[in-house]
C-alpha cells in the first residue's frame, strides 16, 4: 500500500523542519523493531553524511504503516512539536479504527509494551514459538483472576526477551490486560534499592492519574507495598507487572498484593513465600542447533544452509548459550572470514574460568567474552575494561562514562555504540537519556580478569555533582573507593556533613545510612549514631537542614563540632540555627548501645552466663556479640525471611530461632514446621537442661511447648484473643508468662497448661481508650516479678504485691524485647529505633520515671532560664537550664499555684495549694472547682487568684482569705482566659470558651459586661494585641475573627482555612495577625482591612502530611515582627515578608503543645509528647 498523498505532502511540507531536528539512529531503532525498515536500509543511511536527508527520502519512498512508526518514533523520542506537524496527516488505519486494523494493532501493542518500560525486540531475534505458547497459554490464565508466572532458567538462556515477546500480542493484551503491562528490572536488590525501584513504578503508574492523583514517595517498603497495592486494585485491576530478574523471595513479598504478575528468575521455588496461584515454564539453557544457526545466519546475513561447518561446531561448543551464540555472531558480523579462528578460540578453553563453582557454563562465554574484546581497537580494549568500576544491576547514562574517561559526550555514545554492536553492552532505549549496563556474567568477566587495575580510577576522586545524569557517582562513590582501599579518603569523605547533606538530598537516608553500616569498621561511629536517629528527618520534604540536626548531638561529639562551626560561619549571613543547650540533662541510662542490623532488631538476648548477646531482626541472620564491648563474634544465617526471635539454650551450646516463615530452628540442624499456621513470633528455652523444653508462640494465638528430645508438640496453651507476641519461662521453669496483643501478661502452670494470672497492662496506660500491644515480658531472677515491654515504655511489676512498682523510658519507638542479666544487675532491651539498650536495674526503679509534661511555665531573668512544669507523677519538676533544681519555681510575685485533685469515698474534689518560696510549706488549699483546673493567673499585686476550668466556671480568688467569686456563664469548659492591659486596674477580664462564645468580666465586683456570640464552633485560641485595642479569635468553624476592645464589635472575619484555626498571634506592632490550622498552615492578614498578606509555604506541604508536623498550636512574632516562629509537630521559624520556612527543628517526640520565647527572640523553651525539654539558643 503506498504511502497517502496527504500524508506524504506533510513529509514535503515539514522537510526543512525535520532534517534540522532529528537523531536518525534513534528513531530508526524504532521503525526496525516496527518492521517497517530492514537492517541493510539502516546501514545504507548511516553512511550518509546528512543521515536526517537520507532518512526523510526513504520515508517518501515507504507506505502508511512507515509513516505511522515514523509518527510513533517521535513520540517516544520525545520530539513532540515535530509529530504534531505530522498528526493531521496521519493514515486512517491509526486514526480510524486503529485496533481492528493490522497497522493500528501493531501501533496499539507498540504504544502499550512502550509506555509500560518494556523492552524493545532485539535487531536480532529468533522466535521460539513452543516457549512462546506456553508462556502465553499461562498468561491467558491470569484473564480472570490474578496470580504469579514463573519463567525460569540459566542465565543467558534468553528469559528476559522471552518474557517481553510473550506480551508483544494485540489479543492477549486486549483480553487479559487492557490497564497495561508494566516491566520493572530488579536484578540483587537490598531493601533500600528495591524501595527507590517501587517508588519509580508508583510514580510511573501515578502519571498516567489525574495530577491529583500524585503523591509523596513512599518512605518504607510497607508504604510502598501499600501504595503499589491501591494502584494495583482500584486503578489498574487488569495490568500485568513483569519483574524480571528476581534472586530473593524476600522481594516478592513487596509484591504480594493479589495482582497479575510474570517473573523472570534463575529459582524456580521463589513463589514458594507468596500467596495465590501460581504457573511455571522452564526455559531451556541452550538453544537448538536449528536456531542457534538461524541467529548466525542473521548476523552475518546468509543463509543457513550456506553457512560453513564451523557454525554448527560453535553452537554445539558453546550449548546452543543465545548470549554466547550472539556474541560470536556480532564478531563475525564484521569479520565475516573468522568463523576458524573463533572456533578454536571456544576449543582451546585457553581462559581461566570466572567462577569454578559455579553451576553455569562459564567456559564458552570467558571463550566468547575474551575474543570480543580482541577485535576492539587497542585504545577502545581499555576503555572497555575501565567498564570494570560499573556495579551489578547499575544502569548508567553515558555522562558517567564521560566523567570516568576525560572524554567528550558524544565520543564516548559513539564508543558505546560500538560496545553495543558487538554485543559487548547493553542499552535500555527506553530511558532519556540512554542508559547502558552489563550483563552480571560479563562483569564477573572484567573484575576477574583487571581486579589490580581499579585503584587508579579514584585517586583524584570522581565529581560529587548532584548533576541528574551523574547520579551515579553519588550513589556508588563509597563503593568504588572502599573496592580500591582508600579507607583514608572514604573516612574524611563520610565524616562530613556536607556529604551526609548532597547524598541523602538526592538519594534519600537509606542509601547514606546503608554506606555507613556497610563499611562501619573504617569508620567513626558517631555519624553512624547520628544517621540512625535521624534518618527519618532527612525523608521530610522540603529537605531539613542537615547541620540544625547534628546541633542535637552531644557537644564532645565530632557531629556537633562541625555542625556548630558551620552554623556560626552561616549565621554571619544571617541564617538561623539553634543549639540545644540542655540536651546533655537528656541523660541517657543505658550502659551499651549496639547497632547489629540494618532494619528494625526484632529480638536481643543474654547467654545464660551473661557473657554473649544475640539478635536477629530484618537481616534474615543471627548475630552474637561479646556483652561487655558490643564486639561481634560470630554471624549466622537463619531463615528466608525476617528472623523474629532468638534464645541461647541453658548451657549456651544452642541457639533457637523463629520466623514470619512459620518455622522454628534449633543450631539450623532441628526444625519444627508443623504446629504453627501463622509467624511464629517468639520462643524460649526452659532455664535449666534437667527437662529441656522450647516453648513457641504465634499470631494464631497459641503457645506450643516442644520437648527437644522429640520433634512434637508437648502441650498447647490458650487463652488469649489477640496474636501472642512473647513467652517466657520463670528462673524455675514452673510458670511461662505470655504476652499478647490483647493488651495482657497471662501466666501458665507449665506442668498442667493451667492459666494462673492475668495481668492487665492496657490499664496501666492514662490513654486506656488506645491500642496497647504487650510485646514481651521477662522474669527477675527470684521469680516475685515481671518486667514488660508496651509502646516504647518498660514496666515493672510486682507479683505478690500486684501491682506496678516502676517504668522507664530511653528508646524512640516500641519496645521490642527485654530480658534481665543473669545477676539481674542489667536489663536488656531493644526496639523499632535500631538500637540495643543495656540498662542498670537500680536506675531503672527511680529517676528514669520521671517525664515532664507538656504544659509548663518559663522565667527568662538575666542569663537565667528556669522552667517549671508538671511530671508523670503529679510532681512539680523545676530546672534551670534544663537540669532539675532543689527548689521551687520562683515566679514573679515569688508565688506559684499547684493544682491537684483528691478522691474521698468515691468523690473527686478538685483543689489548689499556693506555696511559699523556697521553703515550699504550703500557704493555703482553696477548694471549689467540680472538674480539671485547664488555667490559673495571679493579678499584678499578687492578692488575687482567677483559675478557670471544665466545670465551665471562672473563680476569682482572695487566696489569703479564701473569699471567692464565681463567674458563671459560659455553657462548656473555659481553656483559657486574659486580663485586659489596657482596662483601668486590670479589672476587666476577657474570657472564652467550646461554647462559641467571648465574655468580658469585672473581676472586682463578679459582674459579666458583655456577651458576645463569636463563633459557630468551639472557640480554640485568643489573643489580645500588645496595646489593648484589639482582639483575635479563632474556632473550629474554620474562621478567625478580628473584634475591637472598645466597642466590642467585630471588625473582620478572616476565611480561607481548610480546618480548624488552632492559633493566632498579634504582631507587636499590631498591624499584622498570624493564625494557624490543624492542617499546618499558617496565614498572615492584616489587621487594618483583614486582607491575606502571605501563605507560609503552602506550596512546600507534603501531600500525604502537615507541612508542620500535625497542628499549629501556638505562634510568636520577633520584636521588630520580621520572624515568626511556630509549634506543631515540629519548631519553624518563619520569614513573615517572604512566607518561607528559615529553619526547623525536630523534636524526639511530637506534638508540641505551646512554646516559651525571651524578649529578644533568642531562646526557646518547650516540652514534647514524651516529656523532653528543649531549651534552644539561637547561634550568633
Amino acid at each position: 500500500m503506498a504511502l497517502e498523498e496527504g500524508a506524504r505532502s506533510c513529509l514535503l511540507r515539514c522537510r526543512h523542519r525535520l532534517e534540522e531536528d532529528i537523531k536518525p539512529p534513534y528513531l530508526m531503532d524504532h521503525m526496525i523493531s516496527d518492521g517497517v525498515m530492514t537492517v541493510d536500509e539502516e546501514e545504507r543511511i548511516t553512511t550518509q553524511v546528512n543521515q536526517a536527508v537520507s532518512l526523510v527520502e526513504l520515508l517518501l519512498m515507504k507506505d502508511n504503516r512507515a509513516y505511522i512508526s515514523f509518527y510513533n518514533a517521535l513520540i517516544k523520542e520525545k520530539y513532540e512539536d515535530l509529530a504534531i506537524l505530522l498528526f493531521p496527516n496521519l493514515p486512517r488505519t491509526l486514526t480510524d479504527g486503529q485496533k481492528n486494523t493490522s497497522d493500528g494493532s501493531l501501533s496499539y501493542v507498540q504504544a502499550v509494551l512502550s509506555e509500560g518500560g518494556v523492552p524493545q525486540r532485539p535487531v536480532v531475534f529468533v522466535s521460539r514459538p513452543e516457549l512462546l505458547n506456553r508462556v502465553r497459554e499461562k498468561l491467558y490464565r491470569l484473564q480472570k483472576d490474578p496470580g504469579w508466572i514463573t519463567v525460569f532458567g540459566m542465565a543467558g538462556s534468553g528469559k528476559s526477551v522471552l518474557a517481553a515477546e510473550a506480551v508483544r500480542d494485540h489479543r492477549l493484551i486486549e483480553d487479559c490486560f487492557p490497564g497495561g503491562i508494566h516491566w520493572l528490572s530488579i536484578g540483587q536488590v537490598e531493601k533500600p534499592d528495591l524501595l527507590v525501584k517501587i517508588q519509580s513504578l508508583c510514580f510511573r503508574l501515578e502519571q498516567n492519574l489525574d495530577s491529583q492523583s500524585l503523591s509523596r514517595p513512599p518512605n518504607s517498603l510497607d508504604e510502598a507495598k501499600e501504595r503499589l497495592r491501591f494502584l494495583m486494585l482500584r486503578k489498574y485491576p487488569r495490568t500485568l507487572l513483569i519483574l524480571d530478574d528476581i534472586w530473593d523471595s524476600t522481594v516478592l513479598k513487596a509484591f504480594d498484593i493479589q495482582c497479575r504478575l510474570l517473573l523472570t528468575t534463575r529459582n524456580r521455588s521463589l513463589t514458594d513465600s507468596v500467596s495465590g496461584a501460581k504457573y511455571e515454564v522452564e526455559v531451556e539453557s541452550g538453544l537448538d542447533e536449528s536456531k542457534g544457526l538461524e541467529i548466525l545466519a542473521l548476523y552475518t546475513k546468509a543463509k543457513v544452509q550456506g553457512l560453513p561447518e564451523e557454525a554448527r561446531s560453535i553452537v554445539r561448543e558453546c550449548k546452543g548459550s543465545p548470549l554466547v551464540v550472539s556474541l560470536i555472531g556480532a564478531l563475525l558480523k564484521e569479520k565475516p572470514n573468522r568463523w576458524r579462528y573463533y572456533l578454536c578460540q571456544l576449543q582451546q578453553k585457553q581462559f581461566k574460568r570466572i567462577r569454578k563453582s559455579s553451576s553455569y557454563d562459564y567456559d564458552a562465554l570467558d571463550q566468547a567474552m575474551a575474543a570480543s574484546i580482541e577485535v576492539l581497537p587497542d585504545e577502545h580494549q581499555d576503555l572497555y575494561k575501565d567498564l570494570t568500576v560499573i556495579e551489578k544491576d547499575v544502569k548508567i547514562p553515558a555522562k558517567v562514562l564521560s566523567v570516568l574517561w576525560d572524554l567528550e559526550q558524544e565520543e564516548v555514545e559513539d564508543i558505546l555504540e560500538e560496545f553495543v554492536n558487538k554485543s559487548l553492552l547493553f542499552v535500555d532505549n527506553n530511558s532519556k537519556p540512554y542508559l547502558y549496563y552489563l550483563h552480571d556474567l560479563q562483569l564477573d568477566f572484567l573484575v576477574e580478569q583487571n581486579r589490580t587495575q581499579l585503584e587508579q580510577h579514584y585517586r583524584y576522586g570522581p565529581p560529587t555533582s548532584g548533576d541528574e545524569e551523574c547520579l551515579y557517582w553519588i550513589r556508588f562513590l563509597t563503593y568504588h573507593m572502599a573496592k580500591a582501599n582508600l579507607s583514608q579518603e572514604l573516612y574524611s569523605l563520610m565524616f562530613s556533613l556536607d556529604w551526609v547533606s548532597i547524598k541523602a538530598q538526592i538519594m534519600g537516608p537509606a542509601h547514606l545510612i546503608n554506606d555507613y553500616v556497610e563499611f562501619g569498621p573504617i569508620l567513626d561511629k558517631e555519624f553512624q549514631e547520628f544517621l540512625s536517629l535521624n534518618g527519618h528527618q532527612l525523608e521530610q520534604r522540603p529537605f531539613p537542614d542537615v547541620v540544625q540536626l547534628a546541633l542535637s548531638q552531644p557537644h564532645t561529639s565530632e557531629v556537633y563540632r562541625q555542625a556548630l562551626q558551620q552554623a556560626q560561619d552561616r549565621a554571619r549571613s544571617g541564617k538561623l540555627y539553634f543549639d540545644w543547650l540542655n540536651k546533655s540533662s537528656v541523660e541517657s541510662l543505658s550502659r551499651l548501645v549496639i547497632h547489629p542490623h540494618q532494619g528494625a532488631v526484632y529480638s536481643a538476648c543474654f547467654s545464660h552466663d551473661g557473657t554473649r548477646i544475640a539478635s536477629c531482626g530484618t537481616s534474615k541472620t543471627v548475630k552474637v556479640f561479646r556483652s561487655t564491648s558490643g564486639e561481634k563474634l560470630i554471624e549466622i544465617p537463619a531463615h528466608d525471611d525476617e528472623v523474629l526471635c532468638c534464645a541461647f539454650s541453658p548451657d549456651g551450646h544452642l541457639i533457637a530461632t523463629c520466623s514470619s516463615d512459620r518455622k522454628v530452628k534449633v543450631s539450623r540442624d532441628l526444625v519444627f514446621e508443623e504446629e504453627h499456621q501463622e509467624q511464629v513470633n517468639h520462643c524460649q528455652f526452659t532455664n535449666t537442661t534437667r527437662r529441656l523444653l522450647l516453648a513457641t508462640c504465634s499470631n494464631d494465638k497459641f503457645l506450643n511447648v516442644w520437648n527437644l528430645n522429640r520433634p512434637s508438640s508437648q502441650n498447647t496453651m490458650f487463652g488469649h484473643f489477640e496474636p501472642v507476641s512473647h513467652c517466657c519461662f520463670s528462673p524455675d521453669d514452673k510458670y511461662l508468662s505470655t504476652s499478647s496483643n490483647d493488651g495482657t501478661v497471662k501466666l501458665f502452670e507449665v506442668s498442667s497448661a493451667n492459666e494462673w494470672k492475668t495481668i492487665n497492662v492496657r490499664s496501666m496506660f492514662a490513654e486506656n481508650d488506645e491500642e496497647v500491644l504487650v510485646k514481651c515480658s521477662t522474669w527477675t531472677t527470684d521469680s516475685k516479678r515481671i518486667i514488660c515491654a508496651a509502646r516504647n515504655a518498660v514496666l515493672l511489676w510486682d507479683l505478690e504485691a500486684n501491682k506496678k512498682m516502676a517504668d522507664c523510658s530511653g528508646h524512640l519507638s516500641w519496645v521490642q524485647r527485654v530480658q534481665f542479666s543473669p545477676d539481674g544487675s542489667q536489663l536488656l532491651s531493644c526496639s523499632y529505633d535500631q538500637t540495643i539498650r543495656l540498662w542498670e536495674t537500680k536506675k531503672v526503679h527511680t529517676s528514669s520515671a520521671i517525664r515532664l509534661k507538656r504544659d509548663s511555665d518559663v522565667l527568662f531573668s538575666d542569663e537565667e532560664i528556669i522552667v517549671s512544669a508538671a511530671d508523670n507523677c503529679n510532681r512539680l519538676q523545676v530546672s534551670q537550664r534544663g537540669n532539675r533544681a532543689e527548689t521551687f519555681f520562683m515566679s514573679l510575685n515569688t508565688l506559684h499555684l499547684i493544682i491537684n485533685n483528691l478522691n474521698i469515698d468515691g468523690v473527686v474534689f478538685f483543689f489548689l495549694q499556693v506555696f511559699e518560696v523556697p521553703s515550699g510549706k504550703p500557704l493555703v488549699t482553696l477548694l471549689g472547682h467540680t472538674k480539671t483546673v485547664l488555667h490559673c493567673q495571679f493579678s499584678q499585686n499578687g492578692q488575687t487568684l482567677i483559675t478557670s476550668s471544665e466545670d465551665t466556671t471562672i473563680r476569682v480568688w482572695k487566696w489569703q482569705s479564701g473569699e471567692c467569686k464565681v463567674l458563671q456563664g459560659h455553657k462548656e469548659q473555659v481553656r483559657c482566659f486574659s486580663l485586659l492591659p489596657n482596662s483601668p486596674t486590670s479589672t476587666r477580664l476577657l474570657s472564652w470558651s467550646f461554647d462559641g462564645t467571648v465574655k468580658v468580666w469585672d473581676i472586682e465586683s463578679g459582674e459579666k459586661l458583655q456577651d458576645i456570640e463569636a463563633h459557630n464552633g468551639a472557640i480554640l485560641s485568643c489573643h489580645v494585641s500588645p496595646d489593648g485595642c484589639f482582639f483575635a479569635t479563632t474556632s473550629a468553624d474554620k474562621t478567625a475573627k478580628l473584634w475591637l476592645c472598645e466597642s466590642w464589635q467585630c471588625l473582620q472575619t478572616l476565611r480561607g482555612h481548610q480546618g480548624c484555626v488552632r492559633s493566632c498571634r498579634f504582631s507587636w506592632d499590631r498591624r499584622c495577625l498570624a493564625t494557624g490550622d490543624d492542617n499546618g498552615e499558617i496565614r498572615v492578614w492584616s489587621v487594618k482591612d483583614g486582607s491575606l498578606l502571605k501563605i507560609c509555604s503552602r506550596d512546600g506541604k507534603d501531600g500525604m502530611d502537615s507541612l508542620h508536623g500535625g497542628w499549629v498550636t501556638d505562634l510568636h512574632f520577633s520584636p521588630d515582627n520580621s520572624l515568626l516562629v511556630s509549634t506543631g509537630g515540629y519548631i519553624k521559624w518563619w520569614d513573615v515578608e517572604k512566607g518561607e520556612a528559615l529553619q526547623t527543628f525536630y523534636p524526639t517526640g511530637s506534638s508540641l503543645k505551646s512554646i516559651h520565647v525571651s524578649s529578644n527572640f533568642s531562646t526557646f523553651v518547650t516540652i514534647d509528647s514524651i516529656g523532653i525539654l528543649y531549651i534552644l539558643q539561637r547561634v550568633m
